[in-house]
């Protein structure tokens, strides 16, 4: 299984461009993170790439949103944006885009 993700500033639909992300699995009470990495010009994350394998299970992945308003002066009600996900099928892509403004995101299960 492969995980990418898009991150979008609705408020200026454009890319997020910088901003720092994790990966984690969850095993019970226990995060491990499995990846992480910067979002690049097109708001993508180069270091969840296809070469990046995980096995099912159920992981999060966090964005640091409060970090990145805070870079460009804007306050922002959501500090963190964590996006909880269960992989089934280990053979599987799985997307995970988030469209965030100061004081609303959303995410779908992208393909």
């Amino acid at each position: 299984m492969s995980v990418s993700t898009h991150v979008l500033d609705a408020t200026t639909g454009s890319p997020a461009r910088g901003m720092r992300l994790a990966l984690l699995r969850l095993e019970g009470e226990r995060l491990t993170q499995v990846a992480g990495g910067v979002t690049d010009d097109d708001g993508r994350c180069p270091e969840l790439s296809a070469t990046l394998r995980v096995d099912a299970g159920v992981y999060r992945m966090r964005f640091e949103t409060g970090e990145w308003f805070a870079t460009r002066g804007t306050p922002t009600f959501y500090p963190v944006v964590e996006v909880t996900f269960e992989v089934v099928d280990a053979a599987a892509h799985h997307h995970v885009p988030l469209l965030m403004s100061p004081f609303a995101f959303s995410t779908y299960r992208g393909s």
